[in-house]
């Protein structure tokens, strides 16, 4: 899939664990860990708001484009 998720990486510069970004964001853990693992299908753009908010960041530091090699 061309668009990678870079959100473990910010959440290791921002020493935050996933349990923690989840309760500030308010969506579950396990919502989180597919969205953290590239798993996610979409996702909405208030919780890319909160994430962005509380990691103080900007959308384009969690996601990139990559051309697929196909």
């Amino acid at each position: 899939m061309p668009i990678i998720v870079n959100l473990d990486v910010m959440m290791a510069k921002r020493k935050i664990s996933l349990g923690e970004l989840a309760e500030r964001v308010d969506i579950t853990p396990a919502n989180l860990s597919v969205l953290k693992t590239g798993k996610a299908k979409a996702i909405r753009f208030s919780t890319l708001e909160a994430i962005c908010k509380e990691l103080d960041c900007q959308p384009g530091d969690i996601l990139e484009y990559r051309e697929d090699d196909s």
